[in-house]
């Protein structure tokens, strides 16, 4: 029986080039897939030309006052497959409309952003078929009610199971 004398294990010049090659192999990756998500995601672009936003602003606030001094309200209902919108004066009789467009907006992809145009259903209500995704949704709404400019609403809303919650 001969007793094999063991070598002590030594840390070589090629173990700290292993080291280093995965240290900097981990860096990259993870740089590379941040890039990634960052490049196909959400822009981060809200307005294209922040001073022509900031000189509009005053006006839009002034629209925006003034739609809301109508007293109108509008009721979105998203269930079974199909968006349905009607809205109605401070009385609570049906506003006529014209015609509703209304574009969903996904609060972190564009890419998810779909617009549709409702058509005449029932009475004074516009209704049209979509399904949006569950999620968190931007809902903008525009109403031509026979205005200067079409009666807007913006919502932030909630879908769940296909339905408005």
């Amino acid at each position: 029986m001969t007793a094999k004398a063991q070598r002590p294990r030594e840390f070589t010049g090629r173990h700290m080039l292993a080291i280093i090659l995965a240290f900097f192999g981990v860096v990259i990756a993870v740089n590379l897939t941040m890039a990634t998500l960052a490049n196909t995601s959400w822009t981060g672009l809200v307005v294209e030309n922040t001073y022509v936003a900031s000189q509009q602003f005053n006006k839009k606030a002034e629209e925006g006052r003034a739609q809301a001094a109508l007293g109108w309200s509008g009721n979105l209902t998203i269930a079974w497959g199909e968006v349905r919108y009607s809205l109605t004066d401070a009385a609570g009789k049906p506003v006529t409309l014209r015609g509703v467009k209304v574009l969903f907006r996904h609060p972190a992809y564009e890419k998810e952003d779909k617009a549709i145009t409702l058509a005449p259903a029932t009475g004074q209500e516009f209704a049209a078929q979509h399904t949006p995704k569950d999620g968190v949704w931007i809902v903008e709404v525009d109403a031509d009610a026979g205005l200067a400019k079409p009666y807007r609403e913006v919502r932030r809303i909630m879908i769940s199971h296909g339905a408005l919650k």
